[in-house]
Formats: structure tokens, sequence, C-alpha cells
């Protein structure tokens, strides 16, 4: 045998060897799945923050797979935490079964099914995170996030939405607890839900705690809205009339923006909290999000970050409802594919800042403080666009999985959302040319995500369905115009000198730059010396080419002293300053491993921050966008 023969023959082998891997795995089919899953889950132990599972899963004698889901809308990849699940048995008639993880699925569980069973009872363990090195933390002694993906497993061969599903949940005494779900019956703290396709229970957590307060948003209206407050401490409970007011508008905002929902009921679960770990995740139903303690009780000085429940709002209609193609699938276990995020995320990235302005979740100056950051991003701040695209963005979710980059503005990661929310600042912008401002995106809004009142299931659509609808509202070549932003190597940040406003850089920072110092003390020095750093001096991202870089300034370091000083980042933003006028350069002390190095910047720029100012001899398309409707 020669060795090409050779090399075919090994590979025949393992191809054979990873196919029976997979073989054993039946392809799901969209018919009815014969019985209803029976699932429990006990959340009360909180000491070890451990949820306790069973599930009585209907089944005939037989080889049975049963999948843990990998693939979690939302997330964009394959996230299942799969690691945090122990101590799995497998019983029938009572009686223990011998199981098998697939070799070449992990989230794959083989049983046999003896003769004269009709069902098998699953019985592990969530072991959820103890602290943030672990993962999200989901548990404390206030609070939970009770996420039905963690907690159970499922049959393959079927659709998920054919599936149906018994749930309970046991939670701590005298707690409250908020979902989509609905409510069937309780005995004590053990709550049960009516019976729901596995894809609707996935796609309907739930936040428990102590403390919680549930308003009412659209009062009187026939399809009910709340928003569940969940909290650390009872006193931050407590709910100004403009808080309330804004969070009204902001439903009342996107109803006039959309003219029509796609739920029968939704309810927005916010935890304000310092201890749960931080969540912004989308449902067609309802939506999990986190805040400052003082999200309310601060409310004016809370404005940065209040797009969040703004723009998982939005998905609803965008990612929930209508869906690109590739991103569903018919169960958790197959591969999504993510191109249309530049829609899914990149538009509601753009209708999130622009809801909140227009219901007073931001004022005006707000948003145009932070579409100023977004601006820069791109003019200045994103020296990757050299190199890759928004479009090869989307696989990132799958790449790179949220984690820490080394150069994030030179590497790029998930830009998709803020370039993407671009791209759409330049649809805008030529639907109102070509029109003479009579058509814009909210047009595009209605027709495309405003459609079939009231249904709730998943309407997909591709790139050419996008194009279609936008040629239906104004007459123009979409598809090489999006291409060109979205496949390109442009400046972003020019669709807003077509809104009508230009970026200038000056030493005073805006409004939306002292909020992130004061509350996420990072200071930004990006546009000057060409970095961020921390309250601690930690670097955090070192821009590409900057003169930080040049002068040998990486993420990997500390910064200790400036010019002699013990850091402090006035004592930096006096130096950048000083440096302007004096001409000397800026002295950092850094350290780096068990190293302390001296870096000389030789810059004379002053400080750099973006602002918005107007280009008068334009129409002024982005204050008449952000206008209340």
């Amino acid at each position: 045998m020669n060795n090409s023969a050779v090399k075919a023959a090994v590979l025949s082998v393992l191809m054979g060897a990873a196919g029976s891997a997979f073989a054993d795995i039946p392809a799901p089919v969209d018919q009815a799945y014969p019985g209803t899953l029976k699932l429990k889950v006990d959340a009360t132990d909180l000491s070890h923050r451990i949820f306790n599972i069973s599930e009585v899963i209907p089944a005939q004698p037989g080889p049975l797979t049963l999948l843990y889901p990998s693939w979690i809308p939302g997330h964009h990849s394959p996230t299942g935490p799969i690691d945090k699940v122990a101590g799995f048995e497998f019983k029938a008639n009572g009686k223990p079964l011998s199981w098998e993880r697939d070799p070449g699925n992990v989230y794959a569980f083989h049983v046999d099914v003896p003769k004269g069973a009709d069902s098998v009872e699953v019985s592990f363990k969530f072991l959820s995170p103890q602290d943030r090195s672990q993962g999200r933390v989901v548990m404390t002694p206030e609070m939970l996030n009770l996420q039905w993906n963690t907690v159970a497993l499922y049959p393959a061969g079927y659709y998920t939405r054919q599936i149906k599903v018994d749930s309970c949940v046991t939670l701590p005494q005298d707690w409250h607890y908020a979902t989509a779900l609905e409510d069937s019956h309780h005995k004590g703290s053990s709550y049960c839900f009516k019976t729901i396709d596995f894809e609707n229970l996935v796609d309907s957590p739930m936040f428990a705690g102590k403390y919680y307060k549930r308003v009412d948003l659209d009062p009187g209206a026939d399809t009910p809205i709340h928003l569940n407050v969940f909290a650390d401490k009872a006193k931050d409970l407590e709910i100004s009339d403009e808080g309330l007011k804004a969070h009204q508008a902001l439903v009342q905002q996107m109803y006039k923006l959309y003219g029509a929902h796609h739920y029968n009921h939704y309810d927005f679960l916010l935890a304000l909290t310092d201890k749960l770990g931080g969540i912004g995740l989308e449902h067609h139903r309802s939506s999990e999000n986190s805040g400052k303690q003082d999200y309310f009780t601060k409310w004016d000085k809370s404005w940065l970050g209040r797009d969040l429940l703004a723009h998982e709002f939005n998905h609803s209609w965008d990612g929930k409802y209508r869906r690109p193609a590739e991103l569903w699938t018919p169960t958790y276990n197959q591969v999504k594919q993510d191109q249309g995020l530049w829609v899914y995320e990149g538009q509601t990235q753009f209708w999130g800042y622009i809801v909140a302005a227009r219901s007073g979740l931001w004022s005006q100056e707000n948003a145009m403080d932070m579409l100023a950051l977004l601006g820069a991003t791109y003019d200045k701040g994103r020296p990757g666009m050299k190199w890759r695209t928004i479009l090869d963005t989307t696989n990132d979710p799958t790449i790179a999985q949220r984690s820490p980059l080394a150069f994030r503005n030179y590497q790029m990661s998930e830009d998709y959302y803020q370039g993407g929310q671009l791209i759409w600042y330049a649809v805008d912008a030529k639907l109102r040319n070509l029109s003479g401002d009579k058509k814009s995106l909210n047009d595009f809004a209605k027709a495309f995500f405003g459609v079939h009142p009231g249904a709730w299931d998943i309407n997909t659509y591709t790139f050419d369905d996008v194009v279609a609808t936008l040629d239906g509202i104004q007459k123009y070549d979409w598809a090489s115009f999006i291409n060109a932003r979205l496949k390109g190597h442009v400046n972003l940040s020019d669709s807003l000198k077509d809104q009508g406003w230009k970026l200038e850089y000056n030493d005073t920072p805006s409004a939306a730059v002292k909020a992130m110092e004061d509350r996420a003390k990072r200071f930004d020095f990006t546009y000057s010396l060409g970095f961020s750093v921390n309250k601690d001096g930690k670097l955090q991202d070192v821009l590409w080419d900057s003169p930080a870089f040049n002068a040998g300034l990486s993420p990997s370091m500390t910064l200790i002293a400036v010019n002699g000083e013990a850091y402090k980042a006035e004592y930096l933003k006096d130096a950048i300053t000083a440096a302007k006028t004096n001409k000397a350069p800026v002295e950092l002390l850094v350290k780096e491993f068990d190293q302390y190095k001296t870096i000389s910047i030789n810059y004379h720029g002053g400080l750099m921050y973006p602002h918005l100012v107007r280009i008068e001899s334009q129409p002024d398309y982005l204050s008449e966008i952000l206008k209340a409707l």
C-alpha cells in the first residue's frame, strides 16, 4: 500500500469512528414527542449554590439519547455550561441504568431503556459558579437566576418545539419569583407551571429573591407588561415617579415604532445587585437584565447603561420573532450561523440608543454623548478595520466566546454590535436623503418587524429579505450600499456625518466620559496617549500603533507612577496637559511580571475626548430620529 493509500485508510477509519459516535444521535424530526417531560428543580441550597434536578422522561425500550443544551440563543455560540453539571443518575422502574457520554459530542448522553419501562428517571446537579472566575454567578443569599437550559436534558430526535414539559421549582421560603411561564399550582415554596414546549421553556427564565417589587408598565392594556425588580436590599426597590414614567414610555415608544408586538404578555426581569453576575439577555416574552443598586434611587446619576432594557426589549421583535434564518435550528445542539447578527444585534443596538432617548431613559444629550463615543471608536479606535470586516466579526461568539483579548481594538470582537449600529445610521440617512426626508428607518422597522400582531412563533429572514424591504420603502441598490460597509474596510463613523454631525476632539470630557470615570472607574486616554486604565493602574487596552503602543506599552502592564509621582488618574491627566506646552515626554513607571521599567511617551497633543458638532450645511437627521414618536 502506498503512502496515499495508507493515509486514505487511516482517514476512513477515523471518519468512521467519528461518524459512528454521531450516528447514534438521531436527527430531529418535526413531530410531537410521545409524552410530557416532568422537570423539577430544587433551588434551595443557597450555601453551596447548587441546583438539584430531577426529570422523568417518557421513553420506549431501546436506545435513548439525551442532550444537554449547547447552542444557547442570545449567546450566539456553543456555551451551554456542560462543565458545571455533575452527579448524573439514570433509572428505569426504580433500577439504576448504565450511561455513557458520547465520545464525539460531550453534550449527548446514551442510555438503554429496558423492556417493560415507559420512562427514564434522571437526576443531576448544576454546580453554579462560586465566584466570577468560574463564570457568571447565578445564586446569592438574596436572589437567583434560574435558566432552564442549565438544568434540563431533553430527548434527541425531535424539534424542541415538539417536546412538551411540565416544570416545577422549589425556592427558599418566603422568596418571590418572576418568569414568563404561566402559573399552574403551588404548594408551600414549590411552584409549578403550565405545560409548555421545551423551546419556550428555555426561553422563559426566572429571577427569584427576597426583595421584590412588580410594577405595571402598561396599565389597563389587553397585553400585560410588567417590570419585575429584585434587589440585594429592600431600600433599592424604591422607584421614583420619573423612573416609572420613563419605563412606561419605553413600552409606548416601542409600540409606536413597530405598530405590533409578538407576545401574549411580557416581563422585564431586573436585578439590582453587585453580587449576582451582570446580564442582559433577550427572550420572546421576557428579558434578563441587571443594573447597579442605585438604578432607581439615584436616577439623575444612573443613566449610563440605562439603554439595556430598551435593547433587550427590542429583541422581542428583532432576534426573537424575526430571526436570521441561519440563527434558528430545530434543537439547541445544532450549529447556528451568526452572519445575520449585524441586523439581530446591530439594529437592536441602533434602536436601543434611540428608544432610550425617546422614552426618557436617557436625555437627548446623553444619547449624543454616547454616539460621539461610538463614532470615535470607528474613527480612530478600531485599527483592526484595516484587516477585518464587520461581517467577519459575526464569527467572534464562536471564535472567542467573549473571553478577554490582548489587543481588542486590533483583533476586534463582536463589532457587529457597534459597527452594525453605525451601518444602520448610514441606511437611515440614505433613506431620508433619497426620499426628501419622507422615509426613514422608522418605516423599515414597521414594515419588517411590525407584522403579524400577537404571533410569538419565529419568523426567519435572509439578507435578500432585508434588501427587498428597504427597496420597497425606497428604490436603491441597497445590497451594494450595505455590503460596502458590512464587507468593506471603511470609516463607519462617516454615517454620523451623513446624519448631519461630525466628530471633533478636545480636552473637555463629555458627561458620558465623566460617568464612566465615576461609576466604572475607567479612564480613557485612547485618543491621546492611546490606552485606557482603571483606578488601580491596570492597563485595559492599548491602541494599536498609538504613541503608547509604539513606546512599548502593552495591556499586561500596571501603571505605577507618572512623571515620578504614584499613579492617580488626575496626575496622568495633568501630565498629558503639561506635555502639550513643555514638550517633555510623559514618563510612566510600569510593572510587568516582577520587573519595573520606565517608558517615555513623546506625545504633545493634550487630552482628547470626542464630541459631536453640527454640520450646518447638511440636514439634521440625527436630532430628528431621537425625538419621541
